[in-house]
């Protein structure tokens, strides 16, 4: 697998990142949302706080090595944290917005405009629950900036990990693959286990105001794979499943031993975290999730998905981790005809080259831009029904399964789900526990 960077080498990259993505909208970056429409759902629209955003480098200074699971590692993770700030002078606005830089899967560099303020001071004081954002293989700590960047402005502090040994910048290539999978699979829970610990107990920007009493993880692909497992969905690899990847059979018998654990690697759940959104989450068609340890779960779940995913699956995949999924509160919303990019930002234009680089972010049948709005509103009625126990939040959370008003004769139509303008949602389907 890719080896992981030095410390000096990461700080130097921090650095680098911080002083280039200070910038006016006047440079090359680009801009992949256009003004909000006033049929846009009522939560995606930003809230009361400036938001600011920095970029941080946190190391675990004690790691099991998931190259060999003999020896331990200082695992380092590089962060992009957006919080309630304090809005920068007029004079300096041009000057600090944020942009977000990083490179395809082929490797092709590309830079996003952004709304946040880069390193603008937090508010002065404040209790906002923290949010991680945990991408899948491949992906990069901002594939979701425009959810970091909502949430920080209703009030959250949200934290996007770069997941070491899975990231676009270490899998540059087919070989890459096979390590960086055996890594994602052990360290991504336990990645998201470090960062809350991390902010709970280390000095950060964010201390005066940072609640980790209150957390919750928003995981795509690979990262809901791992927030099912922090939450209580131990692992149940067999060696069968690792045979059919090519692993030789001695070391297929040996890595469900490596791998099989609850809680990240703990010995029982949390109680931090509030609630855990889970976008297209992996593991459910190879059945990787304990049956018995998925009933258990008590912690409040929410998965999105397309019904026409081909990468994790819809009906032997995510509806089946729904289904098996034990807590009072479970939410499953439904993109009909959506495949697997319900999460990230929108196709930068140098992902336009080729149909591998496009089908990363790329769906056939919804504009990403509409399917980003979506994720913005239902996650803040989620998060703020179960991480802030806001009531008047929880009503946003649809009470009809279908999102259609049109009843089909004699202009005869259903009300809009709450937060939607009347006739400005279709293609959606909304479930929950009896």
């Amino acid at each position: 697998m890719t080896a992981l960077i030095s410390a000096a080498l990461l700080s130097s990259i921090v650095s680098g990142e911080i002083q280039s993505a200070s910038t006016n909208k006047q440079n090359n970056a680009e801009q992949l949302y256009t003004n909000q429409a006033p049929v846009t759902p009522e939560l995606a629209f930003s809230g009361p706080y400036t938001v600011g955003v920095t970029t941080i480098a946190a190391t675990d200074p004690k790691r099991l090595d998931s190259a060999n699971f003999v020896f331990n590692t200082e695992r380092q993770l590089v962060l992009e944290v957006w919080y309630p700030a304090a809005r920068p002078k007029s004079e300096e606005d041009d000057k600090t917005l944020a942009t977000y830089k990083n490179v395809t899967r082929l490797q092709k560099p590309f830079e996003l405009q952004g709304e946040a303020y880069r390193d603008a001071p937090t508010l002065s004081e404040g209790n906002f629950p923290l949010i991680l954002l945990s991408h899948g293989f491949t992906g990069y700590r901002t594939q979701m900036f425009y959810l970091g960047e909502h949430l920080a402005s209703h009030g959250y502090v949200v934290v996007g990990i770069d997941h070491s040994g899975s990231t676009n910048a270490d899998i540059k290539d087919d070989s890459d693959r096979p390590a960086g999978f055996i890594d994602t699979l052990y360290n991504r829970a336990r990645d998201q286990q470090f960062v809350l610990d991390y902010f709970a107990d280390q000095t950060s920007v964010v201390d005066a105001i940072v609640d980790t009493d209150r957390a919750a993880i928003i995981g795509h692909s690979m990262g809901g794979f791992g927030a099912i497992n922090t939450i209580g969905g131990c692992y149940d690899f067999n060696a069968e499943f690792f045979k059919q990847l090519g692993v030789t059979s001695a070391i297929a018998m040996i890595l469900p031993l490596a791998l099989d654990s609850c809680y990240a690697g703990r010995e029982q759940l949390d109680p931090r975290w509030k609630a855990v959104q889970l976008l297209a989450p992996w593991g459910g068609e190879a059945s990787v999730h304990n049956i018995a340890a998925m009933k258990k779960i008590s912690v409040p779940t929410f998965y999105l998905a397309g019904n026409q995913d081909n990468t994790s699956g819809f009906k032997n995949g995510i509806k089946r981790l729904y289904q098996r999924t034990g807590s009072e509160h479970n939410y499953l919303l439904v993109f009909e005809n959506a495949r697997h990019n319900i999460g990230p930002h929108p196709a930068p234009a140098v992902s336009f080259t080729t149909d591998f680089e496009l089908g990363h972010y790329f769906d056939p049948v919804w504009d990403t831009e509409i399917i980003n709005r979506v994720v913005e509103h239902m996650s803040l009625a989620f998060l703020n029904c179960h991480v802030k126990a806001d009531l008047a939040s929880c009503a946003y959370l649809p009470t009809r399964a279908s999102s259609q008003q049109y009843k089909g004769a004699d202009h005869q139509f259903d009300n809009a789900w709450k937060g939607f303008k009347h006739l400005w949602a279709s293609g959606l389907q909304f479930f929950k526990k009896p």
